[in-house]
C-alpha cells in the first residue's frame, strides 16, 4: 500500500524541487493507513471465526446477491474480488447455512445461479443495520458539509488506486 511519508521529503521528479507534504496531507494519509490497517485486521479476524459466525468476505458476496440478484460464482468472484475457487466454497458454506441456495439457469442448464434465501435476506438486513448504526455512532457529530467533502476525498482516492502501479517505488 501507499503511504503518504511524515519522515523524509518527496523525491524530486522532472526536474521539479523536493517538498514537504502539507500537514493536512499528512495526516490524511496517516488517518488512511490507520483506516486500511484496521479493514485489513477485521478481515484478519475472520480466520478466527466460529462455525455459525459469518465473515466480511462471505458477507461481501451476501451484499453483491442482494444488490443485484442472482449471479454466477464467476460473477461474484469478480464482484468481490476473490479467486474463483475461494468463492465456490464460501458460497457451500453460506448454502449449509441457509443463507443461499443455488438452482441451473432457466436459459442455459449449465449455468449454476446463486441467490439469497429469505433467511440470507434476513441476515443481510439484520447486519446491515447493525453496521449502519455503528456508522451513525461513530460520526453523529460530523456535518453534512465534512460529509460531503470526506466523500470526496475517499473517492479521489479510490482512483487513484485504481491507477496503474508506481514503478521503482
Amino acid at each position: 500500500m501507499a503511504a503518504i511519508s511524515t519522515n523524509k521529503p518527496n523525491k524530486p521528479g522532472a526536474g521539479a524541487p523536493a517538498a514537504e507534504p502539507s500537514p493536512e496531507l499528512t495526516a490524511l494519509g496517516l488517518a488512511f493507513r490507520h483506516l486500511f490497517r484496521a479493514v485489513s485486521r477485521m478481515r484478519g479476524r475472520d480466520t478466527h471465526l466460529g462455525g455459525g459466525e459469518m465473515s466480511h468476505a462471505q458477507f461481501e458476496l451476501l451484499i453483491e446477491l442482494d444488490e443485484r440478484g442472482e449471479l454466477t460464482a464467476g460473477e461474484l468472484a469478480v464482484a468481490a474480488r476473490i479467486a474463483p475457487a475461494t468463492v465456490t466454497q464460501m458460497l457451500d458454506g453460506l448454502a449449509e447455512a441457509g443463507h443461499v441456495e443455488r438452482a441451473r439457469s432457466d436459459s442455459d442448464r449449465r449455468i449454476v445461479l446463486a441467490r439469497l434465501t429469505p433467511h440470507g435476506q434476513a441476515r443481510v438486513a439484520a447486519k446491515r443495520a447493525a453496521w449502519r448504526e455503528r456508522w451513525e455512532h461513530a460520526l453523529d457529530d460530523v456535518s453534512p458539509r465534512e460529509m460531503k467533502a470526506a466523500t470526496k476525498v475517499m473517492q479521489r482516492l479510490g482512483e487513484v488506486f485504481e491507477q496503474e502501479p508506481i514503478e521503482g517505488g
